[in-house]
């Protein structure tokens, strides 16, 4: 049927729980009913619908094994991996519209009649879109990927101040730390400029 055509689920909201239990669910060396209906808590119908979704969108293989997108959904870089996902069960879509996914729900609904050919009283057609608008949720089609902005760190070696009397001669302690930066998101050199200007002047002098 061409309504098939598209992935979705008699119940779109379903994946949101879903897919918070798959992050933090063990990746399994199968995915399997029973895995869906226990880690994911989906029974019956719902769990079977939720195991062949998985499947469409290519997070699952077709003998169940867990895909790339997989562990990486479950890894660092979750939005990424949701995006890639996203264009792999919906590639009718971005061959339509590369953008698509930042369509209106009313002008994606009309790109989802027309590359489906479904009929506009069919309860499928809406039921893509929610299921679409709920995956969207954990995907970033911009900057792909969870750490993007998020630049750590790692200082040289920092000598510890003497705490006069309690140390033994010879004897040195030297600190470590990690300090992420959320960076804004811009094409502007200068601003990245400013902030590690200011973050050498103020955080990363030596003390002697």
């Amino acid at each position: 049927m061409a309504e098939a055509l598209l992935p979705y689920l008699p119940s779109p909201g379903s994946i949101t729980n879903a897919f918070e239990k798959l992050k933090s669910a063990a990746t399994p060396e199968r995915v399997t009913g029973d895995f869906v209906a226990t880690k994911l808590q989906l029974k019956g119908g719902s769990g079977a619908s939720m195991l062949s979704f998985l499947k469409k969108i290519g997070f699952v293989g077709k003998d169940g094994s867990p895909t790339d997108i997989y562990r990486r959904f479950r890894g660092g870089a979750s939005k990424k991996a949701a995006a890639d996902a996203i264009r792999f069960g919906y590639k009718a879509l971005t061959d339509a519209n590369e953008y698509f996914y930042d369509l209106s729900d009313k002008d994606l609904l009309a790109l989802i009649l027309q590359v489906t050919g479904a009929s506009a009283e069919s309860p499928v057609p809406k039921l893509t879109m929610y299921t679409l608008k709920n995956l969207k949720i954990f995907a970033d089609f911009e900057t792909g990927d969870d750490s993007a902005h998020e630049i750590a760190v790692n200082t040289a070696k920092m000598p510890l101040a003497e705490a006069g009397g309690s140390r033994a001669a010879g004897l040195g302690l030297n600190l470590s730390y990690t300090i992420n930066l959320n960076l804004p998101a811009t094409s502007d050199q200068a601003v990245f400029n400013a902030i590690f200007k200011s973050l050498k002047e103020h955080l990363l002098a030596n003390n002697d």
